[in-house]
Formats: C-alpha cells, structure tokens, sequence
C-alpha cells in the first residue's frame, strides 16, 4: 500500500473554441421553442457545431480523473541497496516520504500514544505546573480557546524533550512515550546521516547526536472539528511521526497545501527548512509539522505525535557546501571554510547564514502561511 497524495490547483481556462473570427454557436433564444428535440435534430446541431470550429483547434480534451493527483512518492526502507539514492530522489522532488521495514514495533506506539492522550486528562493548573513553560518546552494553549472545567481543551499541545522531563513529581507515567521518543530520534539520526551521505557532505553530520536536539510535539484534535495546528510553527532538519491507523494529513509545501494518506505502521518522513538550507536549495521542504484531516467524523479523540529532529538554539544556519580541494579549515568551530568551503568554491551559497534561535522565535510567533520565512535569506 502507498501513500497517496493530492495537491490542490487553481482554475483552468478553457480556451476559445471559435477562434477570433468564428460565429459563436447558435443561442436557446434562436431556437424553435420546442419542449423536446429528437436524436436525430440534436446529432445535426452537434455536426454544424463542429464543422464551423477553426481547422486548426480541437475540442479540449476531457480532463483526466487523476488530473489532480500526483504519483505517489516512494516507499523507502533500510533493506533496500539503493536506499541513499532513493532518500535524495524524494528529498529533492517532494520532501516527504514514508518508511518501511523500520524496527519501532506498532505496540510500542500504541503504548505511547496512550499515554500521550492521559497529558490532556490533566487539569489546566497540572498541565502549567507539569510542564511549565520553557520555550518551546512545555505545555501551550491557543489564548483563543476556552478552557472547559475539566481541563479538557482544544488547541493544546505539549513540547517534550527527549526524556519527557517533568517538574513536579505525579503520578503520571510516560515510559513508554520516552522509549518511543528516542527510538525515533535515532532512526532520526541515522536517515540525516545517510542523507548526508547521498549529498556528498565531507563529515557524517548524523553521527554527532551533540549537533542535534530532538523534540516531541504532541497535539490533541477532535474528528469534526476545523483542521487547526496546535501550538507554533518549528524551524527543524527531519520530523518523524509514526501512522498508527489510517489518517489522512495535510503538509503544507512552498507550493502550496497537500494531502497524504501514508501506510498504516509505517513512519512519514519530512524534510524541514533546516535541511534545505544544509542542502543550499537541493532538497524540497515542509513548512511545519503534519497536520491531520480531522474531517466531519465522529467526536473521538486524535492525538498526534511529531519527532523534530533539530538544532540547538545557539546553533548558526548556514549551507554545508563541499570544501574545495587543497582548501583546510582553520579548526574554528565558526570558521564556515569546515561547511562551506572558501568564496571560489564553484557552488554559489543560495543562502546567507543565520541565528537559528532568531529564526525558530520568529517562525513560530509569527504566521507563515502564505511567504517563505526563508526569504530573507536567500541571496
């Protein structure tokens, strides 16, 4: 099974099917008011109508039921020999994929999506003294939302660290939500590596779990209510996020919105900003994190659990060009000669580097849903 996908378009044209000079064809008020026309009467209409188009056009053609929908992407998985070349072919065209064969079992992720649905069981005064705000830490509310007495509101969401850290000691239990949290950072780690295989980088990026700081984004939506993120846009390098049942999400592409229906256990993988500026514009991105199609179903309750992979705050943004050959670094961990290599390389930095805390601040206060956050950048 494949995870299909759509994008939504805009409005074709039709073209003038009469040309400049050719009479339009004849109007109901020219007609003889008859309630019925027979067969014959409507074939004879049909052939003066097609005889008096201009030689050189033709009726358009019937758009294709599938007009709107785009090939699936493909289905990777670690077994496959051509699996680097597969993840850059993906990465580039699309952004997005889904994996297979991977080694989280699906009880695992049930276990954790269990109790990822008892943090929303909290009152409001638990979730604030639990997981205090510690940006992007923490739990966060919609200021909008209304507050239901028992602590069950809409557009909440809980930014973990890899350890689930609490503040307060509960009777709360989030074993398996941790075991869950790093397995899926590592499987994180080990896709950046080998894309960063597939793209030629000098050093193994994936290999330094220091580099990197991961994140578990858990948000709580209802079947039949408006597709709404809960909680900020987040600038990060991969985002895992593991398709326990069938559920439709939407990504949100440079081009536009699209929809995904990735394979029941398998983990959809996105490619983030963060990424597309390391690959200086090679590889396509995702604005943000998955978001579900909640649909006019039933009123059960939907828990969705994102694995950021990203970068620490004190971290700089920059493209990671090869380094031109002779060329060393001077062994400065700011000296960008390491990444990027000197100003002749003969590949041009489409973009400038960046504060990554200046720009995570700025992505997730602000709205971006219409222009590219990285345009600022881009040289």
């Amino acid at each position: 099974m494949s995870m299909a996908f759509s994008t939504h378009k805009q409005h074709q044209h039709l073209p003038n099917l009469y040309g400049a000079t050719a009479a339009p064809p004849p109007t109901p008020s020219a007609q003889p008011n008859h309630h019925t026309v027979t067969s014959s009467a409507a074939a004879d209409a049909l052939s003066n109508l097609l005889h008096r188009l201009p030689p050189t056009l033709s009726l358009p053609k019937r758009r294709s039921s599938t007009s709107a929908t785009s090939p699936p992407p493909p289905t990777l998985s670690f077994s496959d020999p051509n699996f680097n070349h597969l993840l850059l072919s993906s990465g580039s065209e699309l952004g997005f994929l889904q994996l297979t064969n991977h080694d989280i079992p699906s009880q695992l992720a049930n276990s954790a999506e269990t109790e990822s649905l008892s943090l929303f069981e909290l009152t409001r005064d638990q979730k604030e003294s639990c997981f205090p705000k510690n940006w992007p830490l923490g739990f966060d509310a919609d200021d909008d939302d209304e507050e239901e007495e028992d602590g069950d509101g809409k557009g909440e969401s809980f930014c973990l660290d890899t350890e689930c850290s609490t503040e307060t000691t509960t009777d709360l239990s989030l074993t398996s939500l941790r075991e869950f949290t790093r397995a899926l950072e590592k499987l994180g780690l080990k896709i950046i590596d080998k894309l960063a295989d597939a793209m030629g980088f000098d050093n193994s990026i994936g290999e330094d779990p220091t580099r990197f700081r991961s994140l578990m984004w858990i948000s709580e939506g209802l079947h039949g209510d408006h597709d709404k993120p809960s909680g900020g846009f987040y600038p990060y390098v991969i985002g895992l996020q593991y398709q326990i049942r069938c559920q439709k999400y939407s990504l949100l592409k440079d081009s536009g919105s699209v929809s995904v229906s990735p394979q029941v256990d398998s983990i959809m993988v996105t490619l983030g900003d963060i990424a597309q500026v390391w690959s200086n514009g090679k590889l396509s991105k995702v604005r943000g994190r998955p978001m579900a199609c909640l649909g006019d179903g039933n009123k059960s309750r939907f828990v969705s659990m994102s694995l950021l992979v990203t970068l620490p705050c004190n971290s700089r943004v920059t493209p990671l060009l090869p380094k031109v050959v002779g060329e060393e670094g001077t062994g400065d961990e700011d000296d960008e000669s390491q990444v990027c290599g000197s100003k002749e390389e003969q590949e041009k930095r489409l973009f400038n580097s960046f504060s990554f805390e200046d720009y995570a601040w700025r992505v997730y206060n602000e709205s971006y849903l219409f222009n590219d956050p990285l345009d600022r950048y881009r040289i």
